[in-house]
């Protein structure tokens, strides 16, 4: 792909019959040498195509501080709150780990402020080195999702058994959230069996994505969230160009061909379960 053709921006899809929330985007992130497009306009383009809840994600102190800034002004905007687990070895050599998590948890008191997270952990771009810092600040995550009754949102890549031992061991919080779910079936059923939701992103829509396809196929509605991570994991056909909430109709229509139900089922579903584990926007 061209690098003016992952610059330009996808066009936008049909609407979606019924509303629907993106449970988590990263607003504030540019990539590649794609345009960061004002939140104004970021809201307008998802609300024009049935996404009109948004939940803005800031996984380093900076775009912590970032989302909690901007959601006073935006109504359609909820946030959330963490430190990155591929963040938390550096803070760990640098000395200040508890320090920035204590900065979250003020952070996290905001009324609009309704997840912990990404936290979790990432065994693909940290090495067995900055494993221990990784546990330690998801536990404290785990921890203060439960003290503020937040919902907990997990990032896991390659870490499957370790973020489903650490829940088990801290006791996960009523509302927790495998963002980005990227487990098999047995996993999926396991994450149902314990009340965790997952969230699918773009990558549901791949071709090469038959496992994650079939982990969804076993997942019930009432358990299921729909995201972008934006500007990440765009779905096709626009793979390699920046994702923004307004793709994610996309997603949906993805997700409720495997599922074999309607396009407004598993909006009114999905719909639900944002605000059953958010709150009203």
């Amino acid at each position: 792909m061209t690098a003016e053709r992952r610059a330009g921006r996808p066009p936008a899809p049909d609407p979606l019959p019924i509303p629907v929330a993106d449970n988590h985007c990263h607003l504030d992130v540019r990539r590649d040498d794609a345009p960061l497009v004002g939140l104004e306009q970021v809201v307008a383009e998802a609300a024009a195509v049935g996404v009109d809840r948004l939940v803005q994600i800031g996984s380093d102190i900076g775009s912590a501080r970032w989302t909690v800034s901007v959601l006073d002004d935006h109504p359609a905007v909820l946030g959330g709150v963490a430190i990155h687990p591929n963040e938390a070895p550096g803070h760990e050599t640098a000395g200040d780990l508890d320090e920035v998590i204590d900065e979250i948890a003020a952070l996290a008191r905001h009324q609009r402020v309704r997840v912990i997270g990404e936290t979790g952990l990432d065994y693909f771009r940290t090495g067995t080195e900055g494993v221990a810092a990784q546990h330690h600040a998801f536990r404290r995550h785990i921890a203060l999702a439960k003290e503020l009754d937040l919902a907990l949102q997990i990032h896991d890549r390659d870490a499957h058994e370790d973020v489903l031992r650490i829940l088990a061991e801290e006791g996960a919080p009523a509302r927790t959230v495998l963002h980005c779910f990227s487990g098999d079936m047995a996993m999926a059923q396991e994450c149902v069996r314990r009340g965790y939701y997952l969230s699918f992103a773009g990558t549901v829509t791949f071709r090469s994505a038959k496992g994650l396809r079939d982990a969804l196929a076993v997942t019930p509605v009432e358990h299921l969230l729909v995201e972008t991570d934006a500007p990440y994991l765009t779905p096709t056909p626009h793979r390699g160009r920046a994702n923004a909430p307004y793709l994610i109709p996309l997603t949906v229509r993805a997700m409720a061909a495997t599922l074999n139900t309607s396009v407004p089922q598993l909006c009114r579903a999905l719909s639900d379960n944002s605000e059953r584990v958010y709150g009203p926007w």
